[in-house]
Parts: structure tokens; sequence; C-alpha cells
């Protein structure tokens, strides 16, 4: 099956092709940890994860890397505040990043580099471009000269031109140009690192690039991946620097997915409607908040509500009911769980996750299969190997999307009350057979 990408690059959309045949290997910007995340950093965890479980379907072995921006000038800031080190700010904030993670059902990335790990790698990587022209020093600090770069703004869809007619001017900047940025700032504030230019620490725009560089062979990538907002200045630097030092632009696909609105408004801190994911997650559930993240195309912008949330856990709640129904009809028939799935319906939800990640076209798809399954537990004379598939085929579906939906496992008891309710039913004794309804129904199983 072909996959077919928009590329941020070329704004189009394009068939994927791996570097390496049935490999893909995807490297997704992380958080700054110097706070809780809010909830639209959980989108590209979210959009990326999928991206990389359909890859996995489809038969590709996948290198997947995140990284964690721990040194930052807000890490420093909340170290003073908390009267603690760096360290101990970034290992709290990474933690509780990877408690969201986990709560939302992504997959743990393959490789999570931090910077202050790659700190060797990134003064190396930087002396290179000093060395070739690309990069100056300017009273220990370093700064990438913009204009050596011919295409600088390919990615963001600006000229150059345009970028710095629009700067703002700096009174006493050391830069040779105002697009200039800065690879190593000299400073004697918060953590710092002994470098041939200064004691100082990296400017942010480089350590992404050095890991991408550290991690896989060429710094050359399949697909880069991150919010919108990324594109520029960070995105666009990092392809600047991996054109010094590497030559190509990372990678051959850029992925960017769009924000997140709060009732029509965007989040901001200044209008005090930030959500924090950690708050959302407890609010709703990981599968709640996956499946809002999930009903909107990943590149256009979510409009966040509590309706919206209100009716995604009715949706779901729906879904899992008619899961549960599927498995407890086949249990109740001591059927294995396990078998095949529909083929026809797989390859039309693939089909549309292969669509440059149309997942809300794949959960048409999945609404289709519960309806067919609802359809199936209808029938009087009920066809176990129709329901078998349906119910394989939901399980598929819920495992692409990330959707942790448990059917429940019956124990001698539930057998029990379910035969003993099927039988007054057929006796027509009703009132012993709501006796036996509302005993299923607080096991949850009704």
């Amino acid at each position: 099956m072909e996959v077919k990408l928009y590329n941020s690059l070329t704004d189009q959309i394009e068939t994927f092709k791996p570097i390496k045949e049935k490999e893909m290997t995807c490297y997704v910007c992380g958080p700054t940890v110097y706070n809780y995340v809010h909830f639209g950093n959980m989108r590209p965890v979210v959009v990326f994860d999928v991206l990389r479980r359909l890859f996995i379907y489809l038969g590709y072995k996948v290198t997947f890397i995140s990284n964690f921006t721990d040194i930052d000038d807000k890490i420093i800031a909340e170290a003073k505040k908390e009267n603690l080190d760096e360290k101990t700010i970034a290992d709290k904030y990474i933690k509780a990043f990877e408690e969201d993670r986990e709560a939302i059902h992504s997959l743990k990335p393959t490789y999570q580099p931090r910077v202050v790990e790659n700190m060797d790698k990134i003064i190396d990587f930087i002396g290179k471009m000093v060395a070739n022209g690309y990069a100056y020093v300017v009273d220990g600090d370093v700064y990438f000269r913009v204009s050596k770069i011919d295409d600088y703004g390919s990615l963001s869809n600006m000229k150059k031109d345009d970028l710095i007619a629009g700067a703002r001017i700096e009174e006493n900047s050391k830069k040779e140009s105002p697009l200039d940025f800065a690879l190593w700032k000299k400073t004697d504030e918060g953590i710092q690192f002994d470098s041939p230019w200064s004691k100082g620490r990296p400017g942010w725009h480089s350590e992404c690039v050095v890991m991408i560089n550290s991690l896989v062979a060429g710094g050359h990538i399949d697909i880069h991946g991150g919010g919108f907002d990324l594109k520029f200045p960070h995105h666009e630097n990092e392809i600047a620097q991996s054109i010094a030092v590497n030559g190509h632009k990372i990678a051959n696909v850029w992925m960017h997915n769009g924000f997140i609105n709060i009732d029509n408004v965007k989040m901001s801190k200044s209008l005090g409607n930030v959500k924090q994911a950690k708050q959302m997650l407890n609010l709703y559930g990981g599968n709640v908040v996956r499946f809002i993240l999930l009903n909107t195309h990943y590149r256009s912008p979510i409009n966040f509500s509590d309706e919206l949330a209100s009716n995604a856990s009715k949706e779901l709640d729906k879904i899992s009911q008619s899961f549960n129904k599927l498995s407890i009809e086949l249990q109740l028939n001591n059927i294995e769980l396990n078998g095949n799935v529909s083929e026809d319906s797989m390859i039309v939800f693939t089909s549309a996750l292969a669509d440059d990640l149309n997942t809300p076209n794949a959960i048409t798809e999945l609404y289709r299969v519960v309806k067919e399954g609802n359809i199936a537990l209808r029938n009087r004379e009920k066809d176990l190997v129709k329901i078998k598939e349906i119910y394989n085929t939901l399980k598929e579906m819920f495992n692409l999307l990330g959707l942790e939906i448990v059917d429940k496992k019956l124990d001698q008891e539930d057998i029990k009350l379910f035969k003993e309710y099927n039988l007054s039913r057929e006796n027509k004794d009703f009132e012993k057979s709501d006796q036996y309804r509302k005993m299923l129904i607080a096991r949850g199983l009704m």
C-alpha cells in the first residue's frame, strides 16, 4: 500500500519513498521541560504516534525519535524560582510528560535524546560551521550566517528580503544580519558548558539537528514532524545548519500539525485559557482526549469545548459497548476471541490513514464496522464466524488509532448470570430476567 503525505517543504501531497526499503525514520520535536505540558503539546504526540503505528502495520521497521530540551532559559528561571538545579527541574517535568504520554496511549519512542547528553556533539557540530564559514564568533557568542543559504525560508514560504524587511532592529547587535541566529551563547547565568568560544550553552535551534545527526547516519531521515508553530524559525534553522554540515535538508518529508483553540480562541497565557495536558487527561481520560485529537485531520485546527469532549465521550461509550457485546457473545459460545480480520474493512481503514493520515475517514469506517457488528448481534440466527471477524477487525482498528478499548473477560459467575438471564427471557419470566439484567449491569456487562 502506498502512503501519501503532505510535505510542508514542497507544499504538496507526495507518495512516501523511504531512504531504505521498508524502513522509516521519524523525528518529532519534543517538549522543553520547564513546566507541565499544555493540551496542544499532545497533538503531535498523538498524530505521529498513529503515523508510526501505520508504518509498523504496513511492515516497516520504524525508528521513532523524540527529544527532551533540558537546557533553556525557562528551565533556568524555574530552577531559580524553586531553588533547585536545572537537572532536578528537567527530570521532574520529563517524568510528568512521560506520564501524560502513557495516559494518552502513545508508544514510547525508540530514542529520547536529551540536550545535556549531546553537549560534546553540539559543540563539535557548531565548530564545523565556524570552520567552513557558515558561522562566525563575536565576543564568545556564535551566530549562523543565514546569507550563505540561498533558499533560506523555503520551508515556511518566506523570502529572505521580506524577512529582513520585517525583522526587528536590535540595538548594539553583534550580528552581521538581523536574520542570523545564535548557535552558542556566552553566559555566566545558569547551567554552563566549556567550549572553544566561551563558557555558555547552545542556542535552541542547534539541538535537534545534532541529535538527529548523532542517531541516524548522515543525519538524513525520512520524516521530520512537529507543530505548525515550529516551521519558522526552528525548523527553518535546523535545515540551514544541516545544509551547512551535511549538504541536505535533514528530512525528505516535513509534516506539521495544526493548533488547538479553546472555545474558538487560541490558547494563550495572557488570556488565561491554557489547558494543561495532565488536567485534560485526568478530567476526560486518555481515550477521550485522543479521540478528540483524531476526529479532526491533523493539519486542520481543533476547536476544543466541553461539548466536544462530552460528545466524544458518548461516542466512545457506544463503541465500547458494541465491542463488549461482540466479545460477550463469543465468550458465551465458548469461542476463542483471537482470529482473522475483515481484509476489505482493513483496506478501507488503512487506505484512509495512508491518505495523508486521514483519521476522520478512518474513524468513519470504524463506525461502519461497529454498525455491522450491532446488526450481526441482532440477527436471530447469529453468524458467530462473522461476529468473530468483526470483533477482531475492531480490535485491530483500535490498535492502529491507539485507543485502549478493552473488552471484559467473563468469569464463571458472569456466564452463569447470562445463562439465567437468557433462560428467563425464553420462558417469558420478565420479572426474573429484569433482576438478572440489573445484576449484569451492576457488573458492567450490559
